[in-house]
């Protein structure tokens, strides 16, 4: 009986005593370990431009109300460091997006951030609601590989320019405030 009570003391001690060494990771609320400022390009293919298009509607809108409610939109679209399409892409974003609102423009978002570059290697995953009437959108950084390996955070989209339905050019703000 003594010496199982001495066996689970030193048992407590030794992990009271090392338990710390493994909690490296820290989280700080307000400080991101990696933040990235990109600019996402979208050119939907309107028939007549399939050298240039970068995204495709995949169904129309099912017709009620105004807002396209309905259409699905896949896309391999560049995503580069400035506001310049024809800048060297820094990586690809890869997904789909449909607008889901009756009454205004909505859309969701589910798409990798694909990365080949010397600067970074791996993906970063993102998905969620982008409320488009409104100046700036968070959405989830929900994972990663690679450089961004189960990278969790936000990205922030700012509608930087848009030309209608053909063109328009997302400012993100990505935030990661778990890095690995």
């Amino acid at each position: 009986m003594r010496m199982s009570v001495v066996k689970y003391s030193i048992f407590f001690l030794v992990l009271v005593t090392f338990s710390p060494v493994f909690a490296t990771r820290t989280f700080k609320e307000n400080e991101p370990c990696k933040r990235l400022v990109l600019y996402y390009h979208d050119i939907l293919f309107g028939g007549n431009n399939t050298a240039n298009a970068t995204s495709a509607r995949a169904t129309n809108g099912t017709g009620l109300g105004n807002f396209v409610l309905g259409m699905l939109v896949v896309f391999d679209d560049p995503i580069t460091k400035d506001q310049h399409l024809l800048s060297t892409p820094v990586a690809r974003a890869q997904g789909f997006y449909f607008y889901d609102m009756k009454t205004d423009y909505n859309a969701w978002f589910a798409y990798t951030l694909v990365f080949n570059s010397t600067e970074y290697k791996g993906t970063i995953n993102i998905m969620g609601a982008d409320m488009m009437m409104e100046k700036t959108r968070d959405l989830s950084v929900v994972g990663g590989t690679g450089d961004f390996f189960m990278a969790r955070g936000i990205a922030t989209f700012h509608t930087d320019a848009v030309e209608g339905f053909k063109y328009f050019r997302l400012k993100m703000d990505i935030k990661l405030y778990e890095c690995y």
